[in-house]
């Protein structure tokens, strides 16, 4: 399989491959084998210099086309992405590990989607005011930002350079984005087709990158707008470094979410949304429901349930299409997981199933068993602190003013969920958890059409739905007299 997915070059700028082999090289690993099957090289600060070149130079005259024109390009671009559903769920489980079943289903479909909505709202979403003012008027317009940059992360690595890409070219913008350095791939297959599409050379590039990338495309004073997903760590230094130029910032961060279930649920129905919410992409998801709040009453039947599910689990090659879980993404991120396990075993949270490496896989894989810990307390590390990965904790609760208490006693404030038949209460109960998305009787649903985001330490703006159009322009107010200038002077 070596090189199997080798790209033409390692970056994509002014709609063509670029390749510079003076930046440091990067192995595309394949998490389900360990073996390298790309290498790139990390963008020069030369290669930096051409991408927001190229994007400073394209935007204006994109810009000025109108938004209905612009639209019809996304669309063809979202068409193209349907067509090639196939071949790019492949590539996203070569570059993710993640189950061919799974990408299939929602990774470049998510993305398709999210150019077909931008690019049909485009005209009516960028839209302005008429302020009558007596004789005088005024009147409002949005209007594009400039150069964007997007860093991407690891865990959807196309659907993001979609969710960032789609609407930041619906509302007039260019855009330089940055995919993670462990899934290169994915991103330059997205900027061949947008250009195919006919969007015109320079407005969506790609590049790829470390460390060492990032800040230069953070700090360059052509870029007027950073869109992050990653951690909250990375987010604070990105939003920092954001801030000295005073920079347009959209943080989709990390979380710790609480997934509460009442005694009055459908039990199987919660127990799908908790393992949806956890083991899904191999946990590998920021809006997991990691912290399981289950009413003592019904708690035996939960665990009795899950227990059973989870070990059910089909776990094996991601190219199989009966597989249902995949590896972990790099074998760092493995040993993380693995040792925020033994954690939790040693503070005295009680292993109900997994907890360890699968017996029925290559040893040269990332991967880590579906893992559930129950009588899991909140001062324990795995409550505390985001793993990403499989790994679900169960605690207990008595009553629904606790249950909100302990849920917001988080830095995080991504997302929440609440299983209950109870719909006033559910309602009650969202209204009163502190977070940025949440779900009632389902969990970790983000179509296009919905706003997701967090608050608290999970970040700021949006992305998806008609505000993200509003994070990727600005309001321009216009003041228009129809009179005689009345001065005192």
């Amino acid at each position: 399989m070596t090189l199997k997915a080798q790209p033409k070059a390692s970056h994509f700028i002014d709609g063509e491959y670029v390749e510079d082999e003076a930046g440091s090289v990067i192995e595309s690993i394949y998490p389900a084998t360990g073996e390298v099957i790309a290498r790139l090289h990390a963008a020069t600060p030369a290669i930096v210099e051409k991408a927001i070149a190229a994007a400073k130079r394209a935007q204006p005259k994109w810009a000025a086309m109108s938004p209905t024109a612009r639209g019809r390009i996304l669309k063809r671009a979202a068409d193209l992405i349907r067509e090639r559903n196939r071949e790019l769920s492949e590539l996203e489980t070569l570059d993710t590990g993640k189950p061919i079943q799974e990408t299939i289903v929602a990774d470049p479909t998510s993305g398709a989607d999210s150019f077909e909505f931008f690019g049909g709202i485009a005209a009516a979403g960028l839209n302005g005011s008429y302020i009558p003012l007596g004789g005088d008027f005024a009147y409002t317009k949005r209007v594009p930002l400039g150069v964007c940059v997007g860093i991407g992360a690891w865990n959807y690595p196309q659907q993001i350079a979609c969710w960032k890409g789609a609407p930041a070219l619906a509302a007039g913008n260019a855009m330089v984005f940055k995919p993670s350095e462990n899934t290169p791939l994915g991103a330059l297959a997205i900027a061949e087709i947008l250009h195919e599409a006919g969007l015109p050379k320079g407005l969506y590039n790609v590049i790829q990158g470390d460390r060492e990338t990032g800040p230069l495309l953070v700090n360059h004073p052509d870029v007027a707008k950073v869109s992050l997903t990653g951690s909250v760590p990375t987010g604070r230094k990105v939003a920092a470094a954001a801030a000295g130029s005073l920079k347009h910032v959209t943080m989709e961060l990390g979380g710790k979410s609480p997934l509460v279930v009442f005694d009055d649920a459908d039990i199987d129905s919660a127990v799908g949304g908790a393992m949806l919410g956890n083991f899904y992409s191999t946990g590998q998801v920021c809006s997991n429901g990691t912290r399981v709040f289950v009413q003592r009453k019904i708690k035996a039947e939960f665990l009795k349930r899950l227990k059973a599910r989870t070990e059910a689990i089909a776990i094996g090659d991601p190219m199989d299409e009966s597989t249902q879980l995949g590896p972990m993404v790099s074998w760092a991120q493995r040993d993380k997981v693995l040792s925020y396990i033994e954690k939790g075993k040693a503070e005295g949270a009680t292993l109900i199933t997994g907890g360890g490496i699968p017996n029925n896989v290559s040893g040269e894989g990332y991967y880590v068993q579906p893992t559930v810990f129950a009588n899991v307390t909140d001062e324990m590390t795995i409550a505390r602190e985001e793993i990403f990965g499989p790994v679900m904790c169960v605690l207990d609760f008595d009553d629904e003013a606790e249950v909100i208490a302990r849920g917001n006693a988080t830095e995080f404030g991504l997302s929440a969920g609440v299983f209950t038949a109870d719909l006033t209460r559910a309602h009650r109960v969202v209204d009163q958890l502190e977070a940025g998305t949440l779900w009632i009787n389902t969990y970790n649903l983000c179509p296009v059409e919905i706003p997701f985001g967090g608050s608290k330490q999970s970040g700021f703006g949006r992305e998806n739905s008609l505000a993200a159009l509003e994070h990727y322009s600005e309001l321009k107010t216009v003041y228009v007299g129809m009179g005689p200038v009345q001065a005192p002077y």
